[in-house]
């Protein structure tokens, strides 16, 4: 599986239509993630990179063109069956973390868990390791506010990987963050990669968190280009 293609993406194209205008973001855009990638995407503001993310995690859809995930096509699906293709597959890590203030750090990570049909210890018991995992083990019944940035990205990194996923995307995860807690948590997602086989898609604007993934490609209005003609 380490040389399989775990994402293709074919001929894509993705318009979006604003009153009378016809706005392209991609036409014929062709990619492919391979199984255990730890991807970096960058590209100035406008290039693309979060509606390639929204692509990548079904959360939206392309105008034409193909998405295959493990050979299977996902740009054709329904929206309940991209819900739950979403549920076994995606784990998303965001700038701002987009935790529940009104729920505690287990309670939180346990989220993506209550669409599963795992009883309540099963969920329990995969909470508590997520945590673990994240060094936060102490930090369970702790509400957000009691926490810092960056232990609240660690439990939103314990959130997306609570339900082992295989890939995992990253929109910005150390934009927040000062340089030593952007670090930690970077090492935490080449842990992911390295150790656990979790295949990541990172954006970033900061050259220094691309460092840490395994590869970097560059997005400029919508093409993948070479890091030379990157306009910043």
């Amino acid at each position: 599986m380490t040389t399989a293609n775990l994402f293709e993406l074919k001929n894509v194209a993705k318009r979006f239509t604003k009153g009378k205008e016809t706005i392209s973001i991609f036409e014929g855009l062709n990619m492919h993630i391979k199984n255990g990638d730890f991807m970096a995407i960058m590209g100035p503001s406008g290039s693309g990179k979060t509606t390639l993310l929204n692509l990548l995690g079904g959360v939206d859809q392309p105008t034409s063109g193909e998405i295959s995930f493990a050979d299977q096509r996902i740009d054709n699906l329904s929206e309940s069956q991209l819900a739950k293709w979403r549920a076994n597959n995606i784990g998303f890590i965001f700038q701002f973390y987009n935790l529940m203030p009104m729920l505690n750090a287990a309670k939180n990570v346990e989220l993506p868990l209550l669409l599963t049909n795992l009883s309540s210890s099963e969920r329990k018991q995969q909470v508590e390791t997520a945590l673990k995992l994240v060094g936060l083990s102490d930090r369970a019944k702790h509400m957000p506010s009691e926490m810092s940035g960056g232990q609240q990205q660690r439990v939103a990194i314990a959130r997306a990987v609570v339900s082992d996923p295989k890939f995992l995307l990253c929109d910005e995860p150390t934009g927040d963050l000062d340089r030593q807690t952007a670090d930690e948590i970077l090492e935490m997602l080449q842990l992911l990669n390295r150790d656990f086989g979790k295949t990541i898609v990172m954006v970033t604007h900061d050259p220094s968190a691309a460092k840490f993934a395994t590869h970097t490609v560059h997005l400029n209005k919508g093409k993948f280009v070479k890091a030379e003609e990157l306009l910043v």
